[in-house]
């Protein structure tokens, strides 16, 4: 197992509790159709590793996915730390989270199109300073999808790796949603509660702009639809119950009635053969409809 140290030993640790509780929601929605679970490793918060040339060198993203990566290193141990070119394997996706002060390493050179901010000085590649957030992504990893949320203004904006380069996709301000085509899988801010906290969060959802569920959710999901079923369980032998008491007392008073015609036909004198015949019924019929009164 390995672990890297950092070139910033005074580094903070996470800004608020919404980079807390945000990664978990993208990491227990996540559901890919053609991909297999137990090989989308998803991480929040943890180094990542990504010039061999200079193995000090890391970002922490807020949270990303990388495919084809099993959820043990090595099928061994939990990660401390995701160094690419032990995993042979770069992320597919990278979120990160606005807060005050991270805008410019986050945004890079998109930075001036959405402050009034003088723009600030672009990372550049030397031995003594790393580069930026979105120049790692997009220059060193090469992230297909590199997305950046802000809760503070809801604002969400996708760069999508076109021809070498990110490319800001446009984004529906009255319903904020992406695409991500080759996972087959959209990203939304969802105005909701997540354990136990209201606000608005960024979620998964399928091609029809359903919320994609929760562990927990799809566990209560479960239990609620088994819960529905034993109700219509319940409800369906009551109904056949009820059916039978019915059918039951309609045959008693079937039968009443014809007890009352034969009494009237035998008080005029006429034999029980010819009141059977009459009434459509054997002596023998007639005579056990007689005992049951």
């Amino acid at each position: 197992m390995y672990d890297l140290p950092s070139e910033y030993p005074e580094e903070p640790g996470l800004p608020d509790q919404f980079h807390d509780l945000q990664p978990q929601l993208l990491s227990r929605s996540l559901e890919l159709s053609n991909y297999d679970s137990e090989n989308c490793f998803s991480a929040s918060d943890l180094n990542l590793y990504y010039d061999v040339n200079h193995p000090l060198w890391h970002k922490r993203p807020d949270w990303f996915l990388a495919l084809d990566v099993p959820h043990l290193y090595e099928g061994k141990d939990l990660r401390r730390s995701y160094v690419v070119w032990q995993e042979g394997q770069n992320p597919n996706v990278v979120i990160e989270f606005l807060s005050p002060g991270t805008e410019v390493e986050d945004l890079g050179r998109f930075y001036e199109e959405t402050t009034k901010v003088a723009k600030a000085a672009s990372a550049k590649k030397t031995r003594n300073k790393p580069p930026g957030k979105l120049e790692v992504y997009e220059e060193y990893l090469q992230v297909p999808h590199y997305i950046v949320y802000s809760r503070y203004t809801r604002k969400l904006r996708y760069f999508k790796l076109e021809g070498g380069k990110y490319q800001e996709q446009s984004i529906n301000p009255e319903n904020p949603m992406v695409w991500l085509a080759d996972l087959e899988i959209g990203l939304g801010i969802w105005e909701g509660v997540f354990e136990k906290v209201p606000g608005y969060w960024l979620r998964w959802c399928d091609g029809a702009g359903n919320w994609l569920l929760t562990d927990t959710e799809q566990s209560e999901q479960r239990l609620e639809q088994s819960e529905q079923q034993l109700e219509q369980e319940r409800v369906a032998k009551e109904q056949e119950r009820a059916a039978k008491e019915q059918e039951q007392a309609a045959k008693e008073q079937a039968e009443a009635k014809l007890m009352q015609a034969a009494r009237n036909l035998l008080e005029k004198g006429m034999e029980i053969e010819e009141v059977a015949q009459i009434l459509g019924l054997s002596p023998a019929q007639l005579k056990a409809l007689q005992s049951r009164q």
